[in-house]
């Protein structure tokens, strides 16, 4: 005799696994068989073998975003890292004023692209910017931040930490409140100072905290798109443009899918790269 089988965990997994699948699986392989294709989304796609990838290698505007987010990324994920681990430790100490900190240091994060990409317009902007005129007070002439090409990508960069600090901010307070206190009290009746603790209780601790962050800020930092789309549309002359972005104005802008396809390919490769070799850095520096 068979057993019946019980179909109602099934149609209950179904409800994520269904669209999972159709949404996220079945892009991406369909996306590598458009890679392999020149698409303009009319028409039959015309196989192209490698054309696409070998059409990547030398076009100098997917290496300027590439070379650009390598910049994004060493500017924007030590700072959000440091700084939100840093405003995550005063925050935990219980301080006057360590409350409406809370607030303030995570309520960034929850504010969408658009509106941080507009505020940060105002903020940057060359003549009447708030930044500028403060700088100013201390001597320092104008900057154009978001309009020279040898300041665009500090200007993304400084929008970008302000944005994401509040994540990286909140997981650390996390990970901050299930520190031992008993190893924290411990120290103190040792005779070890502030320093002494952090260095030698809370980072080891927070270890895996520390690498969570890293990984989800690496990742982020590597596929920035939001900042870059509604404040300089990839300029001045591509300066401050992204591996997404060019994918983007690819596809949307000049119908190129096969392309933009294969450098999405390239950009989850690249991405998968850098990811292992930080992990493996992590781990080692943890042996």
């Amino acid at each position: 005799m068979f057993k019946s089988i019980d179909w109602t965990g099934y149609v209950f997994i179904s409800f994520f696994a269904v669209p999972f699948f159709v949404f996220n699986i079945l892009p991406i392989f369909f996306g590598t068989y458009v890679s392999f294709n020149e698409w303009g989304i009319f028409g039959d796609p015309e196989w192209v073998g490698l054309d696409n990838y070998r059409n990547i290698l030398t076009d100098r505007y997917a290496h300027l975003a590439f070379k650009n987010v390598l910049f994004y990324v060493l500017f924007i994920v030590p700072t959000v890292v440091v700084l939100g681990f840093i405003f995550a430790l005063f925050v935990n100490q219980g301080w006057p004023l360590s409350s409406i900190s809370r607030t303030i240091f995570f309520s960034p994060y929850a504010v969408a692209a658009s509106v941080v990409g507009i505020v940060w317009i105002w903020i940057l902007d060359t003549q009447n910017g708030l930044l500028n005129n403060y700088l100013e007070l201390i001597g320092i002439k104008y900057i154009p931040w978001i309009t020279s090409t040898d300041w665009v990508l500090y200007g993304i960069s400084i929008t970008s930490i302000w944005w994401d600090l509040g994540l990286a901010f909140i997981i650390f307070l996390a990970g901050l409140q299930d520190v031992p206190k008993d190893l924290i009290e411990a120290a103190k009746i040792d005779g070890a100072n502030r320093f002494q603790r952090l260095w030698n209780i809370i980072i080891p601790v927070m270890r895996p905290v520390i690498s969570l962050v890293l990984t989800l800020q690496l990742i982020s930092t590597l596929r920035i798109f939001s900042q870059v789309y509604v404040m300089t549309l990839g300029g001045p002359a591509g300066a401050s443009s992204s591996p997404i972005y060019h994918i983007y104005t690819t596809a949307v802008n000049q119908q190129l899918f096969g392309y933009a396809s294969a450098a999405s390919i390239v950009l989850f490769f690249f991405i998968l790269v850098l990811t292992l070799i930080m992990r493996f850095f992590i781990k080692e520096a943890a042996l």
